[in-house]
Order: structure tokens, then sequence, then C-alpha cells
């Protein structure tokens, strides 16, 4: 297989990406963006693509869950969670007093703004289109004679760029974890009995009891929401909002494909991300209960029906 994913060598994606063995043997094809990513997987030019989507401490990744909401058709195959360790990376040498100018992506500086803030008030910070490409681009000017320069990275860049570790460890908040996908053009994973299900509902109308009427319809089947989160449709003008929801179960569970025909059914529209083996421990079995309950009251309709008077 040919893996797309968002490079290059060096990122916590790609670090992600070889502790899934299966997709490690392939080949790994490095992409400079997100949308790269995702478009090579809608031209066929990678069989599939691996992205984050999700981080502990700044929540969506809301560049890659709007490109699958608003820009493609594609479907989620996996997830796999990372812990996460941001360092500061320089050219040997380098003290933290010397850095004048930090270079990373927004969503990794963000995870470190406040220790930014007390030990580098000095510096800039400037955006890269990745962690592993701000420690590209750090070893490269460093090796033209540019000093002052830190990338915000993974440790293993280090390596790879020919710089090392200034500083381990930098996040403001403990237990950083990101969360990663695997998509497809086609294609639904079996059903594992630890899954999740991804969808986004648009909503008829904005108006009183709009969310409720969504909840409720998880809520009345005791199926429990691991994410739900608002976004711009960008169709309309301000509150304008759809639901990006994911929750626990499989759409061959009868009691998950209940809930998506009632939402089709009543809702503006419901736009399916995938069905897909969840990653860490399995959920509680309040779900297994309630679709066994869900199945004896259909059994329960389907005998009353036999009586029917035709």
């Amino acid at each position: 297989m040919r893996i797309g994913f968002f490079g290059p060598f060096g990122t916590f994606t790609e670090q992600a990406l070889l502790t899934q063995p299966d997709l490690a043997a392939g080949e790994l094809v490095p992409f400079r963006s997100v949308p790269d990513v995702l478009d090579a997987v809608a031209r066929g030019d990678v069989d599939a693509g691996f992205v984050p989507i999700e981080n502990s401490i700044e929540g969506t990744v809301n560049f890659t869950q709007d490109a699958l909401i608003f820009d493609y058709e594609l479907l989620i195959q996996r997830e796999v969670v990372l812990d996460i360790e941001h360092c500061l990376l320089a050219a040997p040498g380098t003290q933290l007093a010397d850095v004048n100018l930090v270079l990373s992506i927004p969503v990794a500086t963000a995870q470190c703004s406040a220790w930014l803030r007390e030990n580098m008030s000095q510096a800039d910070v400037n955006a890269a289109n990745s962690t592993a490409d701000a420690a590209r681009l750090v070893g490269e000017r460093s090796t033209a004679g540019e000093k002052g320069l830190a990338a915000l990275a993974p440790s293993n860049a280090a390596a790879l760029y020919g710089l090392e570790v200034v500083a381990k460890d930098i996040a403001d908040h403990a237990g950083n974890q990101t969360r990663f996908v695997l998509v497809a053009r086609e294609g639904i994973p079996a059903s594992t009995g630890h899954d999740k299900t991804g969808i986004v509902v648009f909503q008829r109308a904005d108006e009183p009891g709009s969310l409720i009427s969504i909840l409720q319809e998880f809520a009345a089947r005791r199926i429990n929401l691991s994410l739900l989160s608002s976004r711009p449709t960008k169709a309309g003008g301000l509150g304008d909002y759809c639901f990006i929801i994911y929750a626990d179960g499989h759409v061959a569970d009868e009691l998950m494909a209940d809930v998506l025909r009632d939402l089709h059914t009543k809702q503006g529209g419901v736009k399916f991300l995938g069905s897909y083996p969840a990653a860490g421990d399995h959920a509680p079995t309040t779900r297994e209960h309630a679709d066994a309950r869900w199945q004896q009251a259909d059994d329960w309709i389907t005998e009353l029906r036999t009586h029917i008077r035709k």
C-alpha cells in the first residue's frame, strides 16, 4: 500500500503511523500539508492518507475536520492515539538565551505557549508547515550560517536535520495526546465490538431545542458520545452551524443504525464520516446491554406483527 501522510519525515504524524505495523510496511509518502494528503487520496495517487484530527490540549484540528466535512468524500478507516512530547531543537551548542526565532506549526506552539512566554520571551514565533518542516528549515538555515534559530518539534527530528535537543517535554500540560486518522476513498471496516462512528449533522433550522433533539437520539439508546463540537457550515451567515459527533459503536450495530436512520429523517442532512476500530481501552459494556435490549424489543415487535389479520 501507498500511504500518504502529513510530512516531511520526522513529524509526530510519522511517529504515529510507524506504530501500525501493517501501514509501516507499505510505501510511506510525505506531503507538505493535510489538504495535499487528502487530495492525493481523493485522486487515487495513494491508497490511504494519515492525518492528525484532535489534540487533548487544543481540541479538534479544525483544518483537518473541516476538510473531511466540506471538501472531500473520504471515510475514516481507523484511529491512532499518540503521546506527544514537544522538544526545542537547535544547532549544536545553542543555548536558550541564544534563540531569537522559534519555528513550528501553530497547533504545536499553542500547546507550548506558556513555556515559550516564560522561558523564551526574547524570541519571535513564526509558523511552519509542520513540526518536522520547522526542524528542516532550522537545520538548513543554521548550516548556512544563520544564528539564533530553534524548532518546536519531535526529538527524533533532531538527528534527521543535524540538530540537538535544547529542552525536552515543554508542553504546558501533562498527558498531551494527539489523535490521528487513516482515511480512504471507500470501504467501512468490519465491526470489532470496540468501534467509533463519526457523523456531521446539519440542522433544518437554527431554533430552540435543535441540539437537544439530536442528542436525545443517542441518549435514548444509551450511546456514549466521545466528541461533540460545532462548526460554521460556510454556506450561511452567523449562527449557521453543523454538529460533529463521534459516538461509541458501529453502523453495523442495530442501535447505531437506528440513530442514523432517525437523524437522517428528522434533520437537514447527515454526512457519514466512517465507522472504524477505536483506539484505547474498550468502552463500558452499557451499549452492549442496550443492543441486547433493543434486539429483544425488536423481536417482540416482530412477534406481535405476526398476529395482524391479513
